[in-house]
C-alpha cells in the first residue's frame, strides 16, 4: 500500500457516527488512492494554467 493521504482514526469516527458501521482496512486504503488521484488531477490542472500553486477550482469532483 501506498502511504495513507487520510487520517484513519477520522474516517473510522465518521463512519462509526454517522453509520453505526465499522471500517475495513482496504476502505482507507480506497480513500487515500481517491485522495491521492484528485490531488494529482489538481497538480496537472495548476501546472496546464501556469501557476504552482493548487486552487479549489482544480480539485474536480465528478460524482458527488
Amino acid at each position: 500500500m501506498a502511504e495513507v493521504l487520510v487520517v484513519t482514526s477520522k474516517v473510522k469516527k465518521y463512519i462509526k457516527d454517522k453509520g453505526g458501521c465499522n471500517t475495513s482496512a482496504e476502505t482507507v486504503e480506497v480513500l487515500s488512492k481517491a485522495v491521492e488521484a484528485l490531488c494529482e488531477k489538481g497538480i496537472e490542472s495548476a501546472k496546464a494554467d501556469g501557476r504552482k500553486t493548487v486552487m479549489a477550482r482544480d480539485i474536480v469532483i465528478d460524482h458527488l
